[in-house]
């Protein structure tokens, strides 16, 4: 699905009491069936639209809505249905097609407009308190496909953020189908039936089990989209005709054209042409003068023509029940306003029609299926068949890609361009490959990442199976290349690289890398440890192997097998033999280079023999080879071609086999359930922020801070508690404040720059006494008088002594671009000055705590570091997995900080806590698709 991109702020209520339109609830989305559609909030003038999908209703259909015939909705029903408050009486449509652009726009002339229409109805009119009746009716023709899902997930977030909490219906006993919505959708339903009716009620908080329904409906939808594009057999081509613009439009679709051609003369694909001259008597291409004249059905279309000319193509497409649009043309959000306005309007007419957009300015997508090949791409020749999914951005990048490719004879199942990736993005790819069995490990390259909270979650779910392989365009991932659609981010840079070592992806530096990955996972089962030996033509060359493989994370054993380069026949087999015979051996390093540069093809036949024999993973730099060759490949004892994938030099074939360790050791550890502590009360939270929200009259945005007791207040809700503490201003009040706390006490200065500093003074611990206790608030008094702790703020704080441990800091932070953003290191200077920090995006796992807690550089620390005490991590990471809850629940958490987190051998101590609040808009809260 595409990466989404900010839209309006959540409406309420207008200045003038009348009910704004919540345009944040407009959602194009793809259904069970892999077509898509578009929902929005009802407006009053569906009124004609809405009656027309009734009147258009089966008897039976009007019947279980309605508990009764209804041919006609009445007039004064008719204008209930369609007045709404959007907040205790709350409708969203599924419509069909697109209405006209407004006159002045691009798209305004001819075309094969399809007027909007309804295909869907949802809506709740709230009851009493946080419940709320809903109904559903969904158009026969469009029954099947998911689209009562999808309404009831998007309606259930409205009724959320309008504090309804509860659903309740009612159902006649025959209506099975929405009985069934209802029970699959992950919620915990109760249900009797009194009076011949069956009343449903059911709780709408997310569960755990809802939740991985969204995901898996999400996932089968996406993949199944994909696959229309990738396996379709009937291929329009659409061209700029005799006269174009562009001489490269022409040259493109001359290109695509050629590339189509066999297909097409064999008959495993029907293809037609519209504005190609050059398609003209052309065997096995179905010529046209129009779109309009085409038969339908088309699966697919690629268009090159005039970025103003798209619209007007993309509408009449929509009749032929075309089911994706590769768009190679260029001129859109990349060219400004204007650009971005025409891309918005295309994006309706596409997923209006139930269409799926590839592009634009894409290279176009390459599919080896079935024994067929689906071209449509500018490449001169497709890559040859094999079983590695590769996708890319931006059509120019794509280029020297697939020439790499071809050099090193990899074999590709499926090549996709997403050019600007205004809607399929390479989460979309990601959700087919994990369906499809051709294909075996799947490469990125990645320019931009629209949404990277759904990308962990879609790549963590492919990794556990497929090896995900990505280079991302800069270390940071942020870059936004024109055209491309990206929330602005807060993060700290290294936040994508934590978000994909946790989701399994492995993630190199370059393009060259990606290919030397790839090609090792392809070609060679995954490594069973990280134990290396190496077979080297020479001491010194196998000595500098040794130290390559431990700095890419290999551990080399000592087993080491030297090869003159002009030992026989024999010797090779035999060394060879030895080598591979070693149990403590997991993964080989071959390197042969001879000094006189002349290939020996008994050495690769050997090793090509063993490495298939064994089942270990091997690696080879070998003069004369390179990529994947006839010469390093042998059959395994299944009969499986296996190659020895060969490298230009021994750094890179270690690099690649330590990428493949590391990645076949996170497959192989269990990744752990998601965290659910007990005692947490996250709509309490919910509506502790929601209150503190409208009582700061946040609506644009800035953030709110909450109160000493507002945080202490939230934390609990998650099961955190914060110590208390008392602000004073004196030394007379400090006093009082201890004999109340109990002796010892810890005293500071509230002067953010000293707060939690006591090497500077700004802390005093384990004050026993009064006297003490005086002279100590002199002295912070002091040390603070050039400070100004902030308006109305007391300059001291008391607070109960706790026992004495490592104190660290626990951070959460909500991002437009990642969600939340939970952090974790140990308290100093150090950790600040070094980015001594360990990061995660939540939803986490009990493993994902664990390693957090364990991934900066002095976590030593908390595990009896040089004779200190063992500490309760356990303690430690139960309070990390609270907040990663809280934050995940909670959009509106701006940010959050537990500073500090003293952890001691007997459990932990949260000393101080601050947070703020501010409307947010997750990226991936529902399923939708980007509208730009």
């Amino acid at each position: 699905m595409a990466d989404d991109v900010p839209r309006p702020p959540r409406s309420g209520a207008a200045d003038t009491g009348a009910p704004a339109y919540p345009a944040a609830w407009e959602a194009d989305v793809v259904l069970h069936d892999g077509s898509t559609t578009r929902l929005r909030p009802i407006r009053p003038e569906d009124a004609d639209a809405l009656q027309a999908f009734h009147v258009a209703q089966s008897e039976r259909s009007t019947f279980l809505r309605f508990f009764a015939a209804l041919e006609r909705l009445p007039e004064r029903d008719l204008h209930r249905l369609v007045h709404v408050d959007h907040v205790d009486r709350v409708a969203l449509v599924a419509v069909a097609g697109t209405p006209r652009p407004a006159a002045g726009t691009d798209g305004d002339g001819g075309g094969a407009d399809a007027p909007e229409r309804i295909i869907g109805v949802a809506r709740y009119d709230r009851v009493e308190g946080e419940s709320a009746e809903v109904a559903f009716n969904i158009a026969d023709a469009h029954q099947g496909k998911g689209l009562a899902s999808v309404l009831l997930e998007h309606l259930a977030a409205a009724a959320r953020e309008r504090g309804v909490r509860r659903f309740v219906a009612e159902v006649l006993p025959q209506n099975g189908r929405m009985l069934h919505v209802f029970r699959d959708a992950g919620y915990e339903v109760r249900q009797r039936t009194e009076d011949g009716v069956v009343q449903v009620t059911f709780d709408i908080d997310p569960t755990e089990r809802s939740l991985a329904v969204m995901a898996d409906r999400e996932h089968r939808a996406e993949a199944r989209s994909m696959r229309a594009l990738l396996t379709a057999r009937r291929v329009l081509l659409v061209g700029p005709g005799p006269q174009p613009e562009r001489a490269l439009h022409a040259a493109h679709a001359e290109r695509v054209l050629g590339g189509l051609l066999p297909a097409a003369r064999d008959g495993s694909t029907t293809v037609h042409a519209v504005g190609v001259p050059t398609a003209a008597g052309t065997d096995g291409v179905h010529v046209h003068e129009r779109v309009d004249d085409v038969p339908a059905p088309v699966d697919l279309a690629v268009v090159v023509l005039p970025a103003e000319q798209v619209l007007d193509a993309a509408r009449r497409l929509g009749a032929l029940g075309v089911r994706g649009l590769v768009l190679l043309s260029s001129g859109f959000a990349e060219a400004g306003p204007e650009g971005l306005a025409r891309l918005r309007l295309l994006l309706g007419v596409v997923h209006g029609a139930g269409m799926r957009l590839v592009g634009p300015a894409s290279f176009g997508i390459v599919s080896h299926h079935d024994g067929t090949t689906l071209d449509l791409s500018l490449a001169e020749h497709p890559p040859r068949p094999g079983r590695i999914g590769l996708f890319s951005q931006s059509a120019p990048l794509a280029v020297p890609l697939l020439a790499a490719v071809e050099r090193r004879g990899l074999g590709l199942a499926q090549f996709v361009s997403a050019g600007h990736r205004a809607d399929v993005s390479g989460n979309d790819l990601m959700q087919f490959w994990g369906e499809d069995d051709s294909t075996d490990v799947v490469a990125l390259y990645l320019e931009s990442i629209g949404n990277p909270r759904k990308f962990s979650r879609v790549a963590r779910r492919l990794a556990a199976h497929k090896p995900v392989v990505v280079v991302t365009a800069g270390r940071s991932g942020q870059v936004v290349p024109p055209g491309h659609a990206v929330r602005p981010t807060r993060a700290p840079r290294r936040t994508l690289e934590e978000v994909m070592r946790l989701s399994g992806v492995i993630r190199v530096e370059n393009q060259h890398q990606l290919l030397d990955v790839v090609q090792v996972l392809a070609h060679q089962p995954l490594p069973a440890g990280r134990r290396t030996s190496i077979l080297a033509s020479s001491a010194s060359v196998a000595a500098l192997v040794a130290e390559a493989a431990a700095a890419a994370g290999l551990v080399v054993t000592g087993r080491v097998e030297l090869l003159v380069e002009d030992a026989p026949v024999d010797e090779v087999r035999a060394t060879v033999e030895r080598l591979y015979a070693d149990p403590q051996t997991d993964v080989v390093v071959a390197v042969r280079l001879p000094t006189l540069g002349t290939p020996d093809p008994a050495v690769a036949q050997e090793l090509a023999r063993a490495a298939a024999a064994s089942g270990r993973t091997t690696v080879a730099c070998m003069v004369g080879l390179h990529g994947i060759t006839d010469d390093l490949t042998a059959p395994d004892p299944t009969g499986r071609p296996r190659t020895v994938p060969a490298y230009s030099a021994p750094e890179d074939a270690v690099l690649a086999l330590g990428h493949a360790a590391r990645y076949a050791a996170w497959r192989g550890t269990d990744r752990g359930r998601p965290v659910r502590p007990e005692g947490v009360d996250t709509r309490a939270a919910e509506r502790l922020v929601a209150a503190r929200l409208a009582a700061g009259h946040a609506t644009d945005g800035s953030p709110v801070p909450l109160s000493s007791a507002d945080v202490a207040a939230l934390l609990a809700t998650v099961g955190v508690h914060v110590w208390p503490s008392v602000r004073v201003h004196d030394a007379d009040e400090a006093v009082a404040a201890a004999e109340r706390l109990g002796w010892p006490v810890a005293v500071k200065t509230t002067v953010p720059a000293l707060r939690h500093r006591a090497d500077l003074g700004g802390v005093r611990l384990d004050v026993a006494d009064e006297a003490e206790l005086r002279s100590d608030v002199a002295g912070i008094l002091a040390l603070a008088a050039g400070h100004d702790p902030g308006p109305g703020v007391p300059p001291l704080e008391v607070q109960a002594m706790a026992p004495h441990g490592v104190p660290c800091v626990v951070r959460s932070a909500e991002d437009p671009l990642f969600g939340p953003v939970l952090s974790f290191g140990l308290s100093g200077d150090a950790t600040d000055l070094l980015g001594d920090v360990a990061y995660g995006v939540p939803p986490l796992t009990d493993v994902d705590v664990a390693e957090i807690v364990r991934t900066p550089r002095a976590a030593p620390r908390l595990f009896g570091y040089r004779g200190l005490p063992l500490l309760d991590v356990a303690a430690l990471e139960d309070v990390v997995a609270r907040v990663s809850v809280l934050a995940d629940a909670l959009p509106d958490l701006r940010a959050l900080e537990l500073a500090p987190v003293v952890v001691s051998p007997a459990g932990v101590a949260v000393l101080g806590a601050t947070a703020s609040v501010a409307p947010a808009d997750r990226a991936d809260a529902l399923r939708r698709l980007a509208r730009t």
